[in-house]
């Protein structure tokens, strides 16, 4: 048997192993795809098991997560930070072999996945990125952005929505650097796919501009290897290997839906050691693959090597590209405050608007962001004027069509936040950010900073009607932990909410109006807190009027007439729950006194998140059903957001919170 082969058995025989032991996983995919992934890791990926965040590496994703024992058995092989005290601790509390791959706790894992087709989704991004970037800054001879993209996904992540979504951007796109390996073997969770996915893939990825290549047995490790390079060799287009395998290849449950999420059991694998005539003990390399192994890692060292000293000829060549280069890969953040302008709003107008603007003067500081749209930028207002479509015959436009791909497009912009070197963002409609809310949540779970612009918060989108009047929406993405939620209520407000955005490593939504707002005296840079006193009274406040987006012109409203009447008011605008629940409790404390009892929130959405503030006597104005089609001013009077409700509210509240005064006293007295 050659050491190659024997590599391809430790790989299946280890993970198995580990899953074992964990009596928990998926070794089904790790037993069949295991010759794919090491015909790349030891003949194509160029990679530094030193330096695992090297510029010039290849990109590899394996977008079927739950193989993950696959990927850690690999980087263990080829020297990364992946232990055999790891791969024992598969699955286990604090270990850094997670039940499927996590970006940030395991070297050489470049993104996390899991959830079906999102891995293809990031993929297709680090290949925008890629091809974007050597747009920007290679030149003859220096080549120093120059690498592959290779995934790995299986029939679910092709199933899914996600998955034509993104392959049929990546075809349109032409993005040549992008090379697919479908392990194709005909079984999911429930058995045969032959009920539920039948169609022509081949055809399918032909008509969206794929190269397609099969592999009748992905166990001929020289077939395999021919047709990785037949993709390599054609950069016109995107190429998918499609990969007939076996699932559980070798042991008793090959080929059936028994091996694909469960342990095999003891028996089993013993069945399946016996078939690859394996007689190592448990978790024990051989030592011929080890030094096999490591030998390639070694190697492949080189091309950093050479990398470097590329990149040292070029900053001798071209010394301010290569400073940018690496302010790039750095990261930029622009002295926000020497921004002319950034701050200069007068006259009323949608957030949405004002966003375009914030958005056009950061971009002239800040060359590496990319905004996206999903079909949506002249609503969106989030188009970068005069830097280009990105496109097979424009590799260096800023802008990017995604088409009617919303779940594509988030998914897209993690890999692109992902590869390094660019500042993502895209926008849509918030009536449709379900649509992206997974690749919403994996930027949370990442922690990388995409930022989500969404425009049409509310039913002040008035005549569209209740499909695209937002109710549920903000709750849902509030509740998505690690992710920063601003909804502004004018133009300040709106520069302070990018600067949030790209100045921490979180993801952020930025929530903006269709209709025009008044601007106010006192927003700006406060608006970094979360939440903040925008209109105060002399003395202590009656009642507090709180208030997100365009409902704060309401509450402003309210106070007027409430202070008319001999009132104390205060109105907190709170454009950022999460950033004002990070605030000490001694700020917190002096934006809303605890013992202001009379207050009212305000917010043409979901009640559920305001509680928090409105308190026991406190009232709150908010959504409790989906919209009606009206124009605008008539809709927002028919559910009652008016400033005569909110006076009328803050009287009741008021009464409210003088009973519970006078009762507490009563019983002082008893």
């Amino acid at each position: 048997m050659s050491v190659q082969q024997k590599s391809v058995d430790t790989i299946r025989i280890i993970s198995a192993e580990a899953i074992q032991k964990a009596n928990s996983g998926h070794p089904g995919i790790c037993i069949g795809a295991a010759p794919i992934g090491y015909e790349l890791f030891s003949e194509f990926l160029k990679f530094s098991y030193k330096n695992p965040r090297w510029d010039n590496r290849d990109r590899f994703v394996l977008s079927a997560g739950h193989g993950s024992m696959l990927l850690y058995s690999l980087l263990h092989l080829f020297g990364f930070d992946v232990t055999m005290e790891d791969i024992k601790n598969f699955r286990q509390l604090g270990s850094k072999t997670p039940g499927h791959p996590e970006y940030g706790k395991t070297d050489g894992v470049e993104t996390s996945t899991g959830p079906l087709g999102q891995g293809l989704g990031n993929a297709v991004g680090m290949a925008v990125a890629e091809a974007h970037l050597a747009a920007r800054f290679n030149k003859p001879d220096f080549p120093v952005v120059d690498h592959f993209t290779y995934c790995i996904c299986g029939e679910g992540c092709l199933e899914e929505g996600l998955g034509y979504e993104a392959c049929s951007f990546a075809g349109a796109q032409k993005l040549g650097k992008l090379i697919l390996l479908y392990d194709c073997n005909k079984i999911t969770i429930e058995g045969n796919i032959d009920c539920t996915f039948n169609e022509d893939i081949p055809t399918r990825f032909a008509a969206q501009g794929w190269q397609v290549i099969r592999v009748d047995d992905a166990n001929n490790l020289l077939t395999l290897r021919a047709a990785i390079n037949r993709a390599k060799s054609d950069l016109t287009r995107p190429s998918v290997i499609i990969c007939k395998t076996v699932i559980g290849y070798g042991s008793p449950l090959a080929d059936s839906a028994d091996v694909h999420g469960a342990p095999m059991g003891n028996e089993n694998l013993q069945k399946m050691k016996e078939f690859f005539n394996w007689k190592e003990e448990p978790f024990v390399i051989p030592q011929d693959v080890k030094e096999h192994c490591l030998k390639i890692a070694e190697e492949k060292l080189k091309d950093e090597e050479a990398w470097n000293e590329l990149f040292a000829k070029y900053e001798q060549a071209y010394p301010e590209l290569s400073a940018q280069y690496k302010l790039f890969m750095h990261g930029i953040e622009p002295d926000f405050k020497n921004i002319q302008g950034l701050f200069d709003f007068s006259s009323p107008e949608a957030t949405r608007s004002s966003g375009g603007k914030v958005l056009a003067k950061i971009s002239q500081c800040m060359p590496n962001i990319m905004s996206g749209s999903a079909d949506l930028a002249p609503s969106t207002k989030t188009e970068i004027k005069g830097a280009g479509y990105f496109s097979p015959e424009n590799r260096e436009g800023r802008n990017i069509h995604y088409g009617i791909r919303e779940h594509a497009m988030a998914a897209i912009c993690n890999g692109i936040q992902l590869h390094g070197g660019l500042q993502a963002l895209c926008s849509t409609f918030f009536s449709f950010a379900d649509y992206m809310k997974a690749g919403i949540r994996m930027s949370a779970l990442m922690n990388i900073p995409v930022i989500y612009v969404m425009t049409h918060d509310s039913i002040g989108v008035g005549e569209d009607g209740p499909t695209h009047q937002p109710m549920e929406q903000l709750i849902g993405l509030r509740s998505i932990p690690n992710l920063k939620v601003f909804r502004p209520c004018d133009g300040r407000e709106t520069a302070a909410a990018y600067i949030s955005a790209l100045t921490q490593s979180s993801p952020t939504a930025i929530i903006l109006t269709r209709q025009n707002l008044p601007q106010y005296a006192g927003t700006g840079l406060k608006a970094l807190l979360g939440g903040y006193v925008l209109s105060d009274c002399s003395g202590t406040p009656d009642v507090i009027l709180i208030a997100s987006g365009s409902e704060v012109e309401l509450c402003m409203g309210a106070k007027d007439m409430l202070a008319a009447k001999g009132k104390n008011v205060r109105v907190v605008s709170m454009p950022c729950m999460e950033e004002f629940e990070r605030q000490t409790d001694e700020y917190k404390e002096s934006v809303l006194p605890h013992n202001v009892k009379a207050r009212v929130c305000v917010e043409v959405a979901s009640h559920f998140a305001w509680y928090q503030y409105s308190g026991d006597c406190g009232e709150v104005i908010a959504m409790h059903s989906f919209g009606v089609s009206a124009p605008a001013k008539q809709v927002f009077e028919y559910f009652g957001f008016t400033k005569e409700n909110v006076a009328e509210k803050a009287e009741l509240s008021m009464q409210k919170a003088e009973k519970e005064k006078q009762e507490i006293l009563a019983q002082i007295k008893k």
